[in-house]
């Protein structure tokens, strides 16, 4: 019975830096291990990040939906006016955010050049972001004026759940800010760390988008 004899894959050696086994390689190209594509950790955990925040307001929604069916003690307020401010302040931070990001990679690039450094359009979307939380203070003493507080009432206290929920994630988006500002006047900055707190940023954008559209229907 004939028997049948495998190859033994052909190697080529490439060049390297010390020699040794790591310079041989399978005839034709790198070997697997080195062919497939690894996303950077900074881009893969924004978005495990992402994912979570989404998942944890929207049980939050859920539950403001289940509570709402059956409450006779639901009571529907106005919302302060001033959030309708604040959401146009958080939509111009991200416009400045995008004006950063086209800018920054010239300027690494021709650091040498003398291009001048794009960071005050980082400053801007920190003020602005900063702006946006004084606003959601604001509200709140809007809020208790009228005598509405945490435990009056169901609404009144989704209202404090949602807004202090998105506010405290939104800081957390404040310093990634102040990291990649720090990161860029010491010329260490990477696309990478840019691009994430880009997207997170825009993520607490889309949600309070999302949120006020809730509450101003529900509540």
């Amino acid at each position: 019975m004939a028997s049948t004899i495998h190859e033994r894959p052909k190697l080529e050696r490439r060049p390297s830096g010390n020699g040794g086994p790591r310079g041989m390689v399978p005839a034709g190209g790198l070997p697997r291990t080195l062919q497939k594509y690894a996303p950077p950790p900074a881009s893969t955990g924004i978005w495990v990040i992402l994912a979570s925040i989404g998942m944890t307001f929207a049980a939050l929604t859920s539950a403001l939906v289940v509570r709402k069916g059956g409450a006779p003690d639901w009571h529907h307020f106005t919302l302060p006016s001033i959030l309708y401010l604040n959401t146009l302040i958080l939509l111009a931070s991200s416009v400045t955010l995008e004006f950063a990001r086209k800018r920054v990679a010239a300027f690494m690039a021709a650091r040498r050049i003398g291009l001048a450094n794009p960071v005050h359009w980082l400053y801007s979307t920190l003020g602005l972001g900063l702006a946006f939380v004084a606003g959601q203070y604001i509200a709140w003493r809007q809020l208790s004026a009228q005598g509405l507080y945490l435990a009056t009432n169901p609404s009144s206290s989704f209202f404090y759940v949602f807004t202090a929920a998105h506010a405290f994630h939104l800081i957390g988006g404040v310093g990634g800010m102040v990291r990649v500002i720090t990161k860029l006047n010491n010329a260490s900055l990477r696309r990478t760390t840019l691009d994430a707190a880009s997207r997170y940023w825009h993520f607490m954008d889309v949600l309070w988008v999302y949120l006020l559209l809730l509450l101003w229907m529900k509540l």
